[in-house]
């Protein structure tokens, strides 16, 4: 019996954008599960991490590391009630090695009970298979403001 290897054409080999896709799926299912090894994995060890740093907010900080950015997840469900926390995707674009996710997100910060929302967008770089940069923009103000003590 002799045995055929497979012929290999142009769309069996993934493209950059197609492996950027995965890895960024992976990225959301490991972020979605609270699955902190395995966004450690996913992370470069070094992350160009963008999150307008917001002193009263503890887990929006500065960030550089494949732990530390992993570690944003677990910090933000410490902080928020997780059974309140939502995010939508509205869009998911990718090009090459970079990818653009837009939605909505919302939650509540369990010290005070308040609520936060907005829309949101998510610069990712993905190169050999790790998340190298991590840009999120989102409705800081609204999240500062649910995590004050002062009232509105």
């Amino acid at each position: 019996m002799s045995v055929t290897p497979p012929t290999l054409t142009a769309s069996s080999v993934p493209s950059p954008a197609d492996a950027t896709r995965a890895v960024v799926q992976d990225f959301l299912a490991a972020r979605l599960a609270g699955d902190t090894a395995r966004l450690t994995a996913l992370f470069a060890d070094e992350v160009d991490w963008l999150l307008a740093e917001n002193p009263a907010v503890p887990w929006i900080r500065p960030r550089s590391t494949a732990a530390e950015c992993a570690a944003q997840s677990a910090e933000l469900m410490e902080h928020t009630v997780p059974e309140h926390a939502r995010a939508s995707v509205d869009a998911f674009l990718v090009d090459g090695a970079d990818a653009v996710l837009t939605g909505h997100l919302s939650g509540t910060v369990r010290a005070t009970g308040r609520s936060f929302e907005g829309p949101f967008a998510l610069r990712l770089t993905v190169e050999d298979g790790r998340i190298t940069r991590h840009h999120l923009y989102e409705n800081s103000l609204s999240i500062a403001e649910a995590v004050s003590d002062r009232t509105r």
